[in-house]
């Protein structure tokens, strides 16, 4: 079987995690992907913990099965080596601020002209317009002002970040879904393009719920903690040993949850009866299935509810996650190969499934710095990358 994206080459001089994680989505769809790097550093997560064997476990976990060379773009000879590196790729990943690589001579005007159907994908706080465009930004900052943390946490108190980098793996993950399209849109007209993605416009486009009530002309939705705003049970619940989750996502799981709860009658209660009403009495709803569950621990509640067809499941850990037989039977915990002299490092697996993708269980070593450099330069001569 042949990835769908076997042939494809990207050339990737983003770091940290919004590029790498798309450049990392394309490598496992079968993509060559050929990290440029800054010599004698690297990418940055080479030196974020946690650290195994003096190696960055996160930098491993991103970029396992890349290739890796060192540049300087500001160096002739290394300008060199890139430019015929360019005259063989597909597509060019940058996360710069906007101007930087037209600096250098390299950015998306002056590329088009020479190669015109390299794709150029570039992902940044703001996008390459605006009035913002220039200014910094990490994934907590668009986050923030995306609207993300105004809805996260508990009614009452701080606002808080979301637990995972959503401001960069959104980003990555919308950046991806454009390159995609731009290599299909070639196909037709010959002719790479502009692939911009800006992680504060990601955020937005993700509070789908929060737009739509804004934009109906209610109040500005704030935290809710674990509860769904608009459905019913759809949250956290306590047993007798801890929390588990319920989410009833209508009127007929309701009654299933009724029904295993022992008491049927709520679901024709008018107070209940409909989602509706449901969210008008979320708060004295809760406390009423908690009366039942306290009774009982969380693993007691699960078993029942899935022989009913109830949605419910635990709040695992992620060791725990790691360790969920659904998890490994879907090959989402894979061994990534480590460096000569190293054990293999557990790390997640590819999310898409397709019929003709080979998802093997062990996958290539992420790359030491600039250690492909003889392997692309015998490729710009002719050679096979092996």
């Amino acid at each position: 079987m042949t990835a769908p994206l076997h042939g494809v080459t990207i050339l990737d001089l983003t770091h940290v995690l919004a590029g790498p994680f798309c450049s990392q989505t394309l490598s496992a769809l079968g993509a060559e992907v050929i990290k440029v790097e800054r010599p004698g550093i690297g990418d940055d997560t080479r030196a974020f913990p946690p650290f195994r064997d003096g190696e960055s476990a996160y930098f491993d976990g991103l970029n396992h099965g890349k290739r890796s060379i060192a540049l300087d773009l500001k160096a002739p000879e290394d300008r060199e080596i890139f430019d015929r590196l360019l005259a063989r790729a597909d597509v060019l990943l940058e996360n710069y601020r906007p101007g930087v690589m037209a600096r250098l001579g390299y950015g998306w005007d002056d590329l088009h002209a020479r190669f015109p159907r390299l794709i150029y994908g570039a992902v940044s706080g703001y996008g390459q317009t605006g009035p913002d465009a220039l200014k910094p930004a990490y994934d907590m900052v668009v986050q923030a002002r995306g609207g993300v943390m105004s809805i996260t946490g508990e009614a009452g108190r701080e606002p808080v970040r979301v637990g995972a980098s959503i401001g960069d793996i959104v980003a990555g993950m919308f950046l991806t879904q454009g390159l995609l399209a731009a290599l299909y849109a070639r196909e037709t007209s010959g002719l790479g393009q502009l692939v911009d993605v800006a992680m504060l416009d990601a955020q937005l486009a993700i509070v789908e719920h929060a737009v739509a009530t804004v934009a109906a002309g209610y109040p500005t939705p704030g935290p809710n903690g674990a509860r769904h705003p608009s459905i019913t049970p759809f949250e956290t619940f306590h047993a007798s040993d801890g929390l588990f989750v319920i989410a009833a996502g209508n009127d007929a799981l309701f009654s299933r949850l009724c029904d295993v709860l022992g008491e049927p009658g709520w679901a024709s209660d008018p107070r209940f009866a409909t989602n509706p009403a449901r969210c008008e009495n979320a708060r004295l709803l809760k406390r009423m299935i908690e009366l039942v569950t306290l009774h009982r621990p969380a693993a007691h509640w699960i078993g029942l509810l899935e022989g009913a067809g109830v949605p419910t499941g635990p709040i695992q850990s992620v060791a725990d996650a790691m360790q969920d037989p659904q998890i490994l039977a879907r090959n989402m915990v894979i061994d990534v190969q480590g460096r000569p002299g190293q054990d293999p490092l557990k790390a997640a697996g590819n999310p898409i499934k397709m019929s003709d993708l080979i998802d093997p269980d062990t996958r290539p070593p992420a790359p030491a710095l600039d250690g492909d450099r003889a392997a692309i330069l015998a490729w710009l001569e002719g050679g096979d990358l092996p």
